[in-house]
């Protein structure tokens, strides 16, 4: 059983690889088969459909792997640093450099594969969202963030629009871009949440007494409008 296993391993991998590679030769435009998956590979047909029930899963078992191997790319990256804001100019950077023309063009090929154009950018946009975005929680909870969680998925989305953007366009990010995300993203973290503001503002008029109740929460919510 355990060879058996090792065999069916080894076969997936060489699919995922094969894949990668037929994608990547025929770029963008091209819309590899299973046939020349499979040659590729070195394997049967029975051998891919033991694995897969079409195409589109393989392509997501593509896009699935290349998540996890950013991911661990990601980590590697963020544990050289122990600033949290450190750690997050890492991410972002290393998100960001997904739009290397090589890579982006690998991406690009995997992705017209998935289905219309349409469907494609969509994909580039969120498949990666929920794995990428775990590695903020921690950064983002060290730098005072009252929902890491919910900050994390946000600058995740956010990114991977910018990177999507930049790999459909055919366009790299500069460092001032980077600079800019990276500053805006630590404002959002670092904000005052809306409910800490009203919180003061409620024991700052309890304590002036009834009289001044009102005006001390209007002052209140003055300061904090934009």
């Amino acid at each position: 059983m355990a060879r058996r296993g090792a065999e069916y391993t080894d076969e997936v991998r060489r699919l995922l690889d094969a894949a990668l590679d037929v994608m990547r030769r025929q770029g963008p435009g091209g819309r590899a088969r299973v046939a020349d998956i499979v040659k590729a590979a070195g394997l049967s047909n029975d051998a891919f459909y033991r694995h897969f029930a079409s195409k589109e899963d393989l392509v997501e078992a593509v896009l699935d792997d290349g998540t996890q191997r950013l991911r661990s790319y990601l980590a590697h990256q963020m544990d050289k640093e122990r600033q949290p804001e450190r750690q997050l100019r890492r991410w972002v950077e290393g998100v960001l450099s997904q739009a290397d023309e090589e890579i982006a063009s690998a991406t690009l090929a995997v992705l017209s594969n998935a289905g219309t154009s349409g469907g494609g950018r969509a994909a580039g946009r969120h498949f990666a969202s929920a794995p990428l975005a775990a590695l903020l929680v921690a950064p983002f909870a060290a730098l005072g963030s009252p929902a890491p969680e919910l900050d994390a998925s946000l600058v995740a989305h956010a990114v991977l629009g910018t990177l999507s953007d930049h790999l459909w366009r055919r366009t790299q990010p500069t460092r001032s871009e980077v600079d800019c995300i990276v500053g805006f993203c630590l404002a959002a973290v670092r904000r005052i949440p809306q409910t800490r503001r009203g919180a003061r503002a409620g024991t700052s008029a309890r304590r002036a007494g009834p009289g001044t109740a009102g005006s001390d929460a209007v002052a209140a919510g003055g300061q904090g409008a934009p």
